[in-house]
Order: structure tokens, then sequence, then C-alpha cells
């Protein structure tokens, strides 16, 4: 079985003993991820859609580090501090799952630092076209 884990350098994982993504043979998990640089500022303060993008490209970044990608991606939960700027993160997650149609929940929610609108976390799990796991079968 496949066990694997990344480090996005995240300030609180070294803290809190966690990984960005962790990889359990065909399961993966990517943790709450909010829109900040790797320079400590935060990316488009206040822009719910210039956020998820981001963070949609950090997740992409964490999901290839243990052998994943957005296409495997079954869950998705999104953190606004407005519930009145889920509409933008939505429009922008459209954006990145057009096509793969993950589910979706949005909860309103306060975050770490001002200027952050956005966290998200997601569930993937890797499969084929078909949806066939390795060593599970056909769904």
């Amino acid at each position: 079985m496949t066990l694997r884990i990344h480090k996005g350098g995240g300030r609180f994982e070294d803290i809190a003993a966690y990984a960005r993504a962790k990889r359990i043979g065909p399961f993966v998990w990517v943790a709450g991820t909010t829109a900040i640089e790797p320079s400590g500022k935060i990316h488009a303060p206040g822009d719910a859609y210039a956020q998820t993008l981001f963070i949609l490209n950090r997740i992409d970044t964490a999901l290839r580090a243990v052998g994943s990608e957005l296409r495997h991606v079954a869950r998705v939960r999104g953190y606004v501090t407005d519930i009145l700027l889920a509409a933008e993160m939505a429009r922008a997650h459209g954006d990145v799952f057009r096509g793969i149609e993950p589910v979706l929940t949005v909860v309103e929610a306060g975050l770490t630092q001002k200027g952050l609108v956005v966290e998200l976390d997601v569930d993937a799990v890797i499969h084929d076209q078909t949806g066939k796991i390795d060593g599970i079968g056909h769904p």
C-alpha cells in the first residue's frame, strides 16, 4: 500500500504536526489551504475569486506531490469569511473543476488573518478514467 505525505511549508505544519497532503493507497486528503504566498504575504486580500484560484493551484501542487491530480478530487469543502463571497468562490471553483464535478460544501467561518477570505480542503480518490481503483475493481 502507498503511504506518502507532502509538507507545503505552511507556518503551522511543524507546530501542529500535520502534512499539507496525505495519501494512503488511492485515498488523498489535502489540509485546509489559504492564499498565503511563499513570502508570507496574503495573495489578493479580500478577493474571493483570486484567492480561490491561488488556493486551487496550491492544492494541485500538493496533490501532484503525492501522485494525484485535480481530476481525482471527489469532495471540496470551502470556508468563506462572509457567505456573500460564496458566489465568487464558486465561480472560480467552476472554472477549475468543470468536467470533474466534485461535491462541494461552502460554509461561513473565521480565518486566521485579516484579508484571507477563502480556505479550501479536498478529498481525492486516485482512479482511472472509468472510475476503476487499482486493487479494488470497478464501481
